[in-house]
């Protein structure tokens, strides 16, 4: 069984700096588009950036020049570096991946759990 298991969320202040990171594991065959999305309070899921497999990213306007998304293919590992943190960042932030496995040979988006980031002084 496939799973995306975050960590590296926390509190920190504004201007500040956080790496989440996101492990997946179980029988893969191989790992196509990774990313991360956030979800506040109220309101609805939202994608942060994406990675695709040759490693072309893109993000939301709301993140670009903040965050960098990466990925460790030998790891089936995705990071998201945030700097110059905001109130407005604060979110339970979710991996997600399209992963092909003994179960889904073509294909299916795997979510993490979610780990909390909350920015405030």
């Amino acid at each position: 069984q496939v799973q995306l298991v975050e960590s590296g969320g926390g509190l920190v202040q504004p201007g500040g700096s956080l790496r989440l990171s996101c492990a997946a594991s179980g029988i893969i065959f191989s790992i196509n588009a990774m990313g991360w999305y956030r979800q506040a309070p109220g309101k609805q899921r939202e994608l942060v950036a994406t990675i695709t497999s040759g490693g072309s990213t893109n993000y939301a306007d709301s993140v670009k020049g903040r965050f960098t998304i990466s990925r460790d293919n030998a790891k089936n590992t995705v990071y998201l570096q945030m700097n110059a943190l905001k109130p407005e960042d604060t979110a339970v932030y979710y991996c997600n991946a399209d992963i092909a496995s003994y179960s889904y040979p073509k294909g299916y988006a795997h979510w993490g759990q979610g780990t909390q980031v909350t920015v405030s002084s």
